[in-house]
C-alpha cells in the first residue's frame, strides 16, 4: 500500500511544492489562457477599485454607461453584445444606472417589448468624467511597455480575438451539423 511520502512527487505535492520534473509537465501558469485571464481579471480589479472610490460605479456600470455614452440611444441586447457582457449583467448594471439617475430607459418605437437607454444629464456628467481617467490608467498600463510592444500587445490582442471568433463560430456550426444529423456529440 502506497503512503503519502512514496515519491518525490507525493512529497512534493503534500507540501505544496513543485512535482514537474518532466519537461513535458502542464505549467498553468505558462498556459495562455491562464495568463490572459490572470490579467484581465487584475486589470479589472485595478479599474474597479479606482471607479468604485471615485464614482461609485462597478466595472459592468462603467461599461454599459461607456457604451451608452457611445452610441446615444441604445437597447440593452446591444450594449451586451458590444461589451461582451452576458444580458443579465447588463440587466443588473442598467438597472443600478437608472436608480442612480445616470441612465433612463424607453420603450423602443419599434418595438414595444424592446427598451431604448440613454444617458441622463447626470450620466453624460459621469461618463466625461470617467473618459479621462480611464484613458490615464490605460496609459499607465502602457507605461509598462515600449511604444513598439505596447502596440504589437494591441494588434496581437485583436488578431486573436478574431481568431477565437472564428474558432467559436467553427464550433458553433459543428455541433449544430452534429444535432441536425444525429451525429455523435463531443464529451
Amino acid at each position: 500500500m502506497k503512503t503519502i511520502g512514496d515519491t518525490y512527487a507525493d512529497v512534493a505535492a503534500f507540501e505544496g511544492g513543485d512535482v514537474s520534473r518532466n519537461a513535458d509537465a502542464f505549467l498553468l501558469e505558462e498556459f495562455l489562457p491562464y495568463e490572459l485571464s490572470v490579467t484581465a481579471g487584475r486589470t479589472s480589479r485595478l479599474f474597479a477599485r479606482r471607479f468604485e472610490s471615485t464614482f461609485g460605479l462597478s466595472i459592468a456600470e462603467w461599461r454599459v454607461l461607456a457604451v451608452v455614452g457611445r452610441f446615444g440611444t441604445i437597447t440593452p441586447s446591444a450594449v451586451a453584445e458590444r461589451t461582451d457582457m452576458d444580458k443579465v449583467k447588463v440587466s443588473r448594471a442598467t438597472a443600478s444606472l437608472v436608480a442612480t439617475n445616470l441612465l433612463e430607459q424607453g420603450p423602443a418605437p419599434h418595438d414595444g417589448r424592446a427598451r431604448l437607454l440613454r444617458l441622463t444629464r447626470k450620466g453624460r456628467t459621469v461618463h466625461d468624467s470617467i473618459v479621462p481617467l480611464a484613458l490615464a490608467m490605460e496609459a499607465q498600463l502602457a507605461a509598462g511597455l515600449s511604444d513598439e510592444e505596447w502596440t504589437m500587445l494591441r494588434t496581437c490582442l485583436r488578431r486573436l480575438q478574431e481568431h477565437v471568433r472564428t474558432l467559436e463560430n467553427t464550433a458553433l456550426a459543428e455541433a449544430t451539423q452534429r444535432r441536425m444529423t444525429g451525429g455523435p456529440r463531443a464529451a
